[in-house]
């Protein structure tokens, strides 16, 4: 058509463009009233039928300081979003109310399992109703067990001496390390032995590749962009972008982990057969496997696979971030540091008077001899020797009070409530309580919150806890953490040692901040040089 005649038509049709612009001119005016509307509202600006997706997509790499700026001016925020809406809190009040006096009322959710479901399954941490008391029950028993709490003590002190020996030889060779990938293998080897009582060697001087390791990682990324992606289930459809990636890793995951069901089953099966059951192992998924023998338990292989991947992202990637930013934090607070050597060799002097040890010449230049210092003084470290380091445990503490492992922690909403501080609530939407925000809050730690203290931690010289809905690294309530105890354990161990050993300095210019996953990991790791402690 040429011009002449598009003229002509447009003036010839004079209704439909009249329409078409008052249509235009009503959409930009609802619009405009919509952003007006929102001039004194506290938290994000929303946008019509999309809320504040724009908003929460800009900030997505920086998402909890995003929440911490909003969280800052008001305890509670409310988020409208495409198809739902989520309300972000920070008030211990608000928390004790959804974590434990109207629990019923804010399970997981079928949002929170849709997107988990793939990764987690049915497991404890994507489980709601009977499906997770029985499971909470079962694991409780467990983790209550001297024998798992004993093979898990000398298994956390054998990987923290695998770990200490790279690092001696890095030193040695003048090295520098990503001291994150480091502590992700040794949890990682030491949650599998715990976990399936089998030796994966990530931790091996050599570093070797590990693609259950690689295809968890990706999984765990992909499954939390879900939360502000949209298009995740066309994606899942058609099986593109991440999606694809997704589906491809949890293959490799479980692949893994049948494998390792298969044979520990095979395993039990010839103990049994052969009267030897006290020779059937300690670890979480033989105890599982010998409890599914009960019909009623219900326990099929998919429910193994769940029970054991939750177990894994319960005890590799929220430790190993923790010991991240742990040392992080004694790096760049090196008062905090020595105080720590401190306490760490009055405890040697004071324990190797009590066992009368003898201890080895050593040599720091000698790889050998420096060695077997550090394994004489890891036997000095037992579960009970534990309570004698209260810095170190206050130190862990603050760690997790300003950079929790899980920064985040959305919850379901069944039926319309009200909150304390009178934030009404809908069903359906999502309210998510934030340990990353809650560690920054004036209102919740006084005026020298953002600093690192692990003074705070001390009243009158003595140890003391705060709330666990003020503190909420662990949750509260009845979902309140069962490995709380297991994970200082091996903090507490990997910490004395390194610390006692080692200096970490950081990699000039290298950057640090978190990766978005529902875990608070590095995004570059933790590159960092090592020297040797005498």
């Amino acid at each position: 058509m040429d011009e002449k005649n598009h003229v002509s038509s447009i003036s010839s049709n004079p209704c439909g463009f009249s329409i078409a612009m008052t249509l235009a001119c009503s959409f930009l005016s609802w619009v405009l009233i919509h952003r007006w509307a929102q001039r004194n509202k506290q938290g994000p600006k929303t946008w019509p039928i999309i809320g504040a997706a724009i908003e929460q997509l800009m900030n997505y790499d920086r998402m909890h300081d995003w929440l911490v700026e909003y969280l800052s001016k008001s305890k509670t925020i409310t988020v409208p979003m495409l198809f739902t809406s989520y309300t972000y809190i920070a008030d211990p009040a608000n928390v004790e109310h959804i974590l434990k006096t109207n629990f019923a009322n804010y399970p997981k959710g079928e949002v929170y399992h849709s997107y988990m479901e793939v990764l987690l399954g049915d497991g404890i941490f994507n489980a709601d109703g009977e499906m997770w008391r029985k499971q909470r029950k079962t694991a409780s028993l467990e983790f209550a067990s001297k024998n798992l709490r004993d093979f898990s003590t000398l298994v956390f002190r054998d990987y923290a001496l695998k770990l200490s020996t790279i690092l001696c030889q890095a030193c040695i060779q003048n090295q520098q390390v990503d001291m994150q990938e480091l502590l992700m293998r040794m949890t990682l080897d030491s949650i599998c032995k715990v976990g399936f009582g089998v030796e994966i060697g990530t931790l091996s001087p050599h570093l070797p590749e590990n693609h259950f390791a690689r295809a968890f990682d990706t999984a765990n990324t992909v499954v939390t962009l879900r939360f502000i992606d949209p298009l995740w289930r066309m994606k899942r459809l058609l099986q593109v972008g991440s999606e694809a990636l997704l589906n491809q890793s949890i293959r490799t995951v479980d692949d893994f982990t049948y494998s390792m069901i298969h044979k520990r089953k095979g395993e039990i099966e010839e103990a049994q057969r052969s009267g030897k059951k006290d020779k059937i192992k300690h670890d979480i998924l033989s105890r599982f496997i010998e409890l599914g023998e009960n019909p009623d338990s219900n326990l099929s292989d998919k429910s193994l696979r769940d029970v054991v991947l939750n177990f894994v992202i319960a005890g590799r990637d929220t430790t190993a971030t923790t010991l991240s930013w742990f040392i992080y934090m004694i790096m760049t607070h090196p008062h905090v540091a020595d105080r720590l050597y401190s306490e760490l060799r009055a405890f040697e002097e004071e324990k190797s008077k009590e066992e009368n040890v003898t201890w080895v010449p050593c040599d720091p230049s000698d790889y050998k001899s420096f060695n077997r210092r550090m394994a004489q003084f890891a036997d000095l470290l037992t579960y009970d020797s534990m309570g004698r380091l209260p810095y170190l445990h206050a130190a862990i503490s603050e760690t997790l009070r300003l950079y929790p492992a899980v920064p985040q922690d959305p919850k379901g909403i069944l039926d319309d409530d009200v909150l304390p501080d009178g934030t009404q609530v809908k069903a359906g939407g999502m309210v998510t309580y934030v340990p990353y925000s809650m560690g920054r809050m004036e209102y919740n730690w006084g005026p020298d919150a953002v600093s690192f203290k692990p003074e705070r931690w001390f009243k009158d010289g003595i140890l003391q806890t705060f709330s666990p809905f003020k503190f909420t690294a662990f949750q509260a309530g009845p979902r309140i953490c069962l490995g709380k105890d297991s994970a200082y354990l091996q903090m507490k161990m990997t910490l004395a040692i390194i610390s006692r050993f080692f200096i970490f300095n950081l990699v000039p210019e290298h950057p640090i901040r978190y990766r978005m996953m529902t875990i608070l990991s590095m995004a570059h790791g933790l590159k960092l040089s090592v020297s040797q402690r005498s």
